[in-house]
């Protein structure tokens, strides 16, 4: 049996990688490591973004390589902070996301996390998987350990983020749809024998 290949994910944030680590679990089918790269902070679309940031992680990596772009996402505030949420979250704190939103009646909002995947190539497309989660911001609530989870309360809960078992999240969360995507990817394409899903679809084409 063939060796595991191995794919990079770029991030410096421990709890991100194992909560990655374990939303994929020990059955895919490739091993997965980490490597902490300094990436631009670009601006545009969600899309857009997660393509340049993946394109340059690839270029340092020199293979097969992940990214992952997370936004929190204001309705009554037309989507924003949507990707620069890392910023008002670093000048805010957890206490003034929900002030934002003082003198708007809706509160709702959505998490979306969008995972980039190239292989390496320069010639091939990167893949986008993207995961979405409907809920309302909320008075912080529960441990301060990852980012905003404790003022994201998603709908259908009365536990926020940071409050809900971590099993419980990654179900439901805006990450854990995003990687169910990817996963399925890696499951259904990458064969037996190690080739990669893009080649391996060139490869049937030419058969």
């Amino acid at each position: 049996m063939a060796a595991k290949k191995t794919l990079v994910f770029v991030t410096g944030n421990e709890n991100k990688l194992k909560e990655v680590a374990q939303i994929l679990g020990e059955k895919f089918p490739w091993t997965l490591t980490s490597k902490k790269i300094d990436l631009p902070e670009f601006q545009g679309e969600p899309d857009d973004i997660s393509r340049e940031k993946c394109k340059i992680a690839a270029e340092a990596v020199k293979g097969p390589v992940i990214v992952e772009d997370t936004c929190l996402c204001f309705n009554a505030l037309g989507g924003l902070p949507g990707p620069y949420i890392k910023w008002f979250l670093d000048k805010l704190k957890p206490e003034g996301l929900p002030r934002l939103l003082a003198d708007w009646d809706d509160k709702s909002a959505y998490a979306l996390c969008t995972f980039a995947y190239s292989t390496g190539n320069p010639d091939d497309e990167i893949k986008l998987f993207r995961g979405k989660t409907p809920g309302v911001i909320v008075g912080p609530r529960g441990p301060r350990t990852f980012g905003w989870d404790p003022c994201f309360l998603p709908d259908g809960f009365d536990k926020t983020y940071a409050e809900l078992e971590k099993e419980t999240k990654n179900e439901i969360s805006h990450r854990g749809r995003a990687l169910a995507e990817l996963k399925k990817y890696f499951e259904n394409d990458v064969l037996e024998n190690g080739d990669e899903p893009d080649k391996k679809k060139k490869r049937l084409n030419e058969d």
